[in-house]
């Protein structure tokens, strides 16, 4: 089971503020942790979204680049954290103990979501 850890943009993340060193090396450890038991796939600290667009696609499948920066931070992304682990319990368990991604320790929420796999998608056997 793959599970997608999200940390939401703030406005220190969209205004390009870099984590002091010390939230990095706290964030550093836990993805080593994870390495080590084996359940790390993927991690990354995001750009602001300034640097980034969105493609628009209408209803007749017209298609229109805009670009960022995007206002609402609630709703962007600043990293990941991709895992596989056994159990959504285990998932639960890690990303409890993900570190507290704000510059300041302030309240924050990280979300996590599960990936499909293939065999979700698997024809249903009669």
């Amino acid at each position: 089971m793959r599970f997608m850890i999200i940390v939401k943009a703030t406005a220190d993340s969209e205004a390009g503020v870099m984590p002091p060193a010390s939230l990095l090396a706290e964030m550093a450890a836990f993805h080593e942790e994870l390495a080590r038991a084996g359940v790390l796939l993927d991690g990354a600290g995001l750009r602001a979204s300034a640097h980034g667009w969105r493609v628009a696609i209408g209803a007749e499948g017209r298609r229109r680049v805009v670009d960022g920066p995007f206002a609402a931070t609630g709703e962007l992304i600043a990293g990941y954290t991709l895992i596989q682990v056994r159990s959504r319990d285990e998932a639960m368990e890690w990303s409890r103990r993900y570190p507290n991604p704000t510059l300041h320790g302030s309240a924050c929420e990280i979300e996590v979501l599960q990936l499909f796999e293939a065999e979700d998608f698997a024809p249903a056997s009669s």
